[in-house]
């Protein structure tokens, strides 16, 4: 004990030597950060925010002016004469609900199916040896590299010999084309950090196989379940293209990518409106993230043991 005070006195007598710079450049202690790394650190973090948050706060600094000063050139974040009536014109003149309400349907349509195609064929991919295993794999992770909107016209084609197109049905299937591949690697690998043996323990005790995976392998899981369900809804959420061509022809399905057009006319954009309109749209996934966070946070350990 003594030994380690006198380490003690020794190391700080030799920090007082230094200087301000050598104090601010040394490590306190073994497996700590110098204070100037640290602050260096703490600065690029706050950039980092800045930048990240700046448009936001424009966004919305635009959506309270109004009409006469939409362009005006100020940095201040509450404008003078700042109004909610762009907030109360998308709400009230247009169909703003109608459009978030199809985008939600679509989006979580395709995350939750996405979800459950990707949560059992990972599951058969992990856990059972086939012949074509490997190859079946690389082709899903080949697929990746084919841009979605090369799958447009044989996507269309096909709806239109099956009558899905202009439906909802419709396009939740093609976001799930595109979205399962992905969603198997990251479940598969995954599930292989699980122990096997956790789910022969519930077999013996009388579960079923799928009893197995559902009780104790998805629990588990959670943390991938949450990412999966979160990059899916976040690729539907804003896509464009494909809804514009699988239902863009009936207005009573617009999503809010195709809504939103209807505040640019051919020789105008209202602004004030479409700024309005883009902070509503963004509340659902910012709840959504709050939310699936708690998830990605608190569990992100459940299940990572080795074999």
């Amino acid at each position: 004990m003594a030994g380690q005070v006198q380490t003690m006195v020794d190391v700080r007598r030799e920090r007082k030597d230094l200087g301000v710079w050598g104090r601010l450049t040394t490590p306190p202690g073994r497996g700590q950060d110098s204070p100037l790394k640290r602050a260096l650190i703490h600065l690029v973090m706050i950039i980092a925010t800045i930048i990240v948050v700046f448009p936001v706060i424009r966004v919305f600094s635009t959506s309270l002016r109004p009409g006469q000063n939409v362009l005006n050139p100020t940095l201040a974040i509450i404008p003078e004469g700042a109004t909610l009536d762009a907030y109360w014109r998308v709400l009230t003149e247009y169909d703003l609900l109608n459009w978030l309400f199809n985008s939600l349907m679509v989006t979580v349509g395709t995350a939750t199916l996405g979800l459950i195609i990707a949560a059992t064929s990972a599951y058969g991919f992990s856990r059972y040896k086939f012949r074509g295993r490997g190859g079946g794999l690389t082709f899903l992770f080949a697929t990746q590299l084919i841009p979605g909107i090369m799958l447009l016209v044989p996507i269309f084609i096909i709806y239109v010999q099956i009558g899905l197109v202009n439906s909802y049905q419709g396009l939740v299937f093609a976001y799930s084309v595109t979205a399962v591949p992905f969603s198997i690697w990251i479940l598969k690998g995954y599930y292989d950090t699980i122990p096997y043996d956790l789910e022969e323990a519930a077999k013996i005790d009388g579960c079923t196989e799928f009893q197995a995976f559902y009780r104790v392998l998805l629990p588990l899981s959670l943390p991938a379940l949450a990412i999966v369900f979160l990059l899916n809804f976040l690729a539907a959420w804003g896509e464009y293209f494909m809804a514009r061509v699988l239902i863009g022809g009936r207005e009573e399905l617009l999503t809010w990518p195709l809504g939103v057009q209807r505040f640019q006319a051919q020789f105008q954009t209202q602004w004030a409106d479409l700024s309005a309109a883009s902070i509503i749209i963004s509340i659902p996934i910012v709840l959504l993230f709050v939310y699936i966070s708690k998830y990605l946070v608190s569990g992100l350990t459940l299940g990572g043991i080795k074999g």
